[in-house]
C-alpha cells in the first residue's frame, strides 16, 4: 500500500497517473529478486533493480545526466564519466554493495551484445550502478547475485507501476530501522500551456527508528515490533528522472532538491551513509556518433518560475518515495534468521 493509500499526503503538486518514475514517458524498471537459504544460516536475500531512460538504444541515443553526491560513503560506477560529459548510455542500475562488479558485468554484457562497435569500431561504455549494503538481512559475503539477474532485470523492465518496498536491489534493505527498499513517486508541474513530469526511484537503507518516530506522521506511535537496533548509517540511491528540457548543470540543480526530500523524512546524511542522486533529462537524445560540429538543444531558461517548481517537485517526489518504500515494504527474514519488520503503520 502507498503512503497515500494510508491518508498520508505529501507537498501541495498533483502526482503522476501512476505515483511512479514511469510516469515519465519511456522510463522502464526492472527486478529480480533472490530470496532463498543458501547453506546453514547462510541466506540471499538481495537483488538487482534497473531503470531504463527510454524504449530505445541507450548507447546510440544517450540522455542528459547529473550526480550529486550528499554523503560519499559509496561504492558507485560510472558516476565521474556521469559528472564529466553530461550524459547517461546505459542503464541505471541497482543492487548490494558486492554485487556490484556482478552487475556491472551483466550489464556491460548485455549492452556489448546490443551494440557490437563498442570497445572495437568506438570507443568504451560508461556503466552507472549504484549499491547499498544489505548485509543485515544478506549473506552478502557469498555474493549470491550474478552477472545474469542484471541481464534479466534490463529484459524485464517495464513502463508499468513499479514493484515497491522488499523487491529487487531492496529486498533486504533497511529504512529506519524497519523494512526499507524500493519506493517511488512522481509530481506534475504546470506552467502555462506547458507540462513537466519529474519522477524519483529509491534504495532506502539508512537511519533509525528515533529519527523516524520524531517525524511528523509517526510522532505519537509507538511501534509494536522491534526494529534493527544498529546506528544510523547507511544508504540511499535516489535515481530522479524529468521530461523538462535541463542541461545537465540545471539537471544538477533540481537533484539536489532530492536532498530535502530525504531530509524531511528524518536524515542528516549520516558519517557512513552512502547518499547519492543519479539524475536524468529524457528531453533530447544526444546521437553516439555524427559528423556535424554543432548541435542544438531546447533549455528552460534559469531564472523562470517554473525552476522553482521542478526543485519543489524533486523534494517532495524524493520524499514521498522514501516513505512508499516503507509503506510498500514487508517485513522480511533472512541470514542468521535476522528479522527486519515492516513499520507498524496500522499499529
Amino acid at each position: 500500500m502507498k503512503i497515500r493509500e494510508r491518508g498520508i499526503k505529501i507537498g501541495r503538486l498533483p502526482v503522476g497517473t501512476k505515483n511512479c518514475i514511469t510516469d515519465v514517458g519511456g522510463v522502464k524498471v526492472g527486478h529480480v529478486t533472490l530470496d532463498y537459504p543458501i547453506e546453514g544460516d547462510d541466506y540471499a536475500c538481495t537483488g538487482v533493480t534497473t531503470i531504463l531512460p527510454h524504449n530505445g538504444n541507450l548507447f546510440k541515443e544517450k540522455v542528459t545526466g547529473a550526480s550529486y553526491v550528499l554523503n560519499g560513503f559509496g561504492k558507485t560506477i560510472g558516476l565521474v564519466q556521469v559528472q564529466e560529459l553530461g550524459v547517461i548510455e546505459s542503464p541505471i542500475m541497482l543492487t548490494n554493495t558486492f554485487g556490484v562488479p556482478a552487475v556491472t558485468q551483466g550489464t556491460l554484457e548485455y549492452m556489448l551484445a546490443e551494440n557490437p562497435e563498442i570497445g572495437d569500431e568506438t570507443g568504451t561504455i560508461n556503466i552507472v550502478v549504484g549499491e547499498c549494503n544489505d548485509s543485515r538481512l544478506n549473506s552478502i559475503r557469498r555474493m549470491p547475485v550474478k552477472p545474469e539477474h542484471a541481464m534479466e532485470a534490463i529484459k524485464k523492465a517495464s513502463d508499468d507501476i513499479a514493484e515497491e518496498g522488499a523487491i529487487g536491489a531492496g529486498k533486504g534493505m533497511v529504512c529506519f530501522g524497519y523494512k526499507g527498499g524500493i519506493g517511488s513517486s512522481s509530481r506534475i508541474i504546470r506552467s502555462g500551456s506547458a507540462t513537466f513530469t519529474i519522477g524519483c526511484l529509491v534504495l532506502s537503507n539508512f537511519g533509525n527508528k528515533e529519527e523516524l518516530l520524531n517525524w511528523r506522521f509517526s510522532s505519537d506511535l509507538e511501534p509494536s515490533v522491534p526494529s534493527h537496533p544498529e546506528p544510523a548509517d547507511g544508504s540511499i540511491i535516489l535515481v530522479m528522472a524529468t521530461d523538462a528540457p535541463l542541461s545537465s548543470r540545471q539537471l544538477l540543480r533540481v537533484a539536489k532538491r532530492c536532498g530535502i526530500g530525504l531530509g524531511r523524512t528524518g536524515s542528516h546524511f549520516s558519517h557512513g551513509s552512502g547518499d547519492i542522486v543519479i539524475a536524468f533529462s529524457t528531453a533530447d537524445k544526444i546521437s553516439h556518433s555524427t559528423d556535424e560540429m554543432f548541435e542544438t538543444r531546447t533549455q528552460l531558461r534559469e531564472d523562470h518560475p517554473v525552476m522553482n517548481e521542478l526543485f519543489a517537485g524533486a523534494a517532495e517526489a524524493a520524499e514521498e518515495a522514501i516513505l512508499n518504500s516503507l509503506s510498500q515494504a514487508a517485513t522480511t527474514k533472512g541470514r542468521n534468521g535476522n528479522v527486519v519488520y515492516a513499520y507498524p503503520f496500522d499499529s
